[in-house]
């Protein structure tokens, strides 16, 4: 068994967490904060970056915003596929109003966008609102095998 790395939401900690311990209830060596509590985090361009290059745990980001009526009809969703899809898959948003670079960067053309990252690459995109059990489904479907 290999160890996974897991990069705290809070502070960017990279965490190493044993395969046998329970993910759940891990937390974080630097701040100590829970590193899955089943809601997504709304992270800043940082983070976004340390999970998508240090965690060893694949990465959903829901790129959102404030004024996005599909954007908050979704977020309730977003959280119960959070509590799903949690500790195999971390589910963070990225709001594109104060990270615009970043939503440009990677090429976010209308939100919501959902795009799951595995190693540090890309492996699916899709935009629009979904219930939670689509947005499980479509992870899942997409996840490396």
């Amino acid at each position: 068994m290999s160890d996974r790395l897991v990069v705290c939401t809070q502070c960017g900690g990279v965490n190493r967490l044993p395969e046998q311990r329970q993910a759940l209830q891990a937390k974080c060596g630097s701040c100590g904060a829970k590193l899955f509590d089943g809601h997504p985090a709304d992270v800043g361009g940082d983070i976004f970056d340390k999970q998508i290059s240090r965690s060893s745990v694949p990465v959903v980001v829901d790129v959102w915003a404030p004024w996005c009526g599909p954007c908050r009809a979704m977020a309730p969703a977003y959280e119960i596929a959070a509590r799903d899809l949690e500790p195999n898959v971390r589910l963070i948003k990225l709001n594109s109003d104060t990270e615009q670079q970043i939503a440009a960067r990677l090429g976010v053309s209308g939100i919501p966008t959902m795009i799951l990252f595995a190693n540090g690459r890309e492996r699916a995109r899709t935009s629009g609102a979904m219930p939670p059990q689509q947005i499980v489904r479509w992870v899942r479907e997409h996840l490396p095998a």
